[in-house]
């Protein structure tokens, strides 16, 4: 299979990624893995209200997780100049992710075709990916409604440690 046809499934390793984040380091996907648990959201984009809603309810919960061996990273296809204005007006305590190549995007398959205004276009769909220390993909959430989500991801992380 070619990488442009790879995908992300669940009960499989992930591919590994370097990654453009928050603060213009570049680290690799694998890098958070090395720690315990990772929690991978993608979200349309920063600064809108539903993304900021999101990424502050994670941040809320932000010493849960940590608590809990898991880091979170936030990602979108937005500019590194636009991620770190949304990181540092709400004080994300995780990295954002500049996806601006779609790479990662595609890989999780969130690049999905929308309609706004009644004009279809292609955009992430909110969603949301548990990856264990091993790199195996363990959970998934797809079309993410914010309210009560960075709950279930917690609670969904603390019972697959405990299974």
């Amino acid at each position: 299979m070619s990488t442009a046809e790879e995908k992300a499934r669940l009960g499989e390793k992930v591919r590994d990624f370097e990654l453009l984040l928050t603060g213009n380091k570049r680290k690799h996907l694998y890098d958070y893995l090395a720690d315990g648990w990772l929690v991978l959201y993608f979200y349309p984009r920063a600064s809108t209200p539903g993304c900021t809603q999101e990424g502050l309810d994670f941040s809320a919960l932000y010493d849960r997780f940590r608590q809990a061996g898991s880091d979170i990273l936030g990602c979108s296809r937005d500019s590194l100049k636009r991620q770190e204005n949304f990181k540092a007006k709400y004080g994300f305590p995780f990295d954002l992710i500049a996806d601006t190549e779609e790479e990662l995007c595609r890989y999780f398959d969130v690049i999905k075709e929308k309609t706004l205004y009644g004009k279809k276009h292609l955009g992430i769909e909110r969603s949301t990916f548990l990856i264990d220390p091993d790199g195996v993909l363990r959970h998934e959430w797809r079309k993410v409604k914010v309210k009560g989500h960075a709950e279930e991801v917690l609670e969904k992380l603390l019972e697959l440690q405990s299974a």
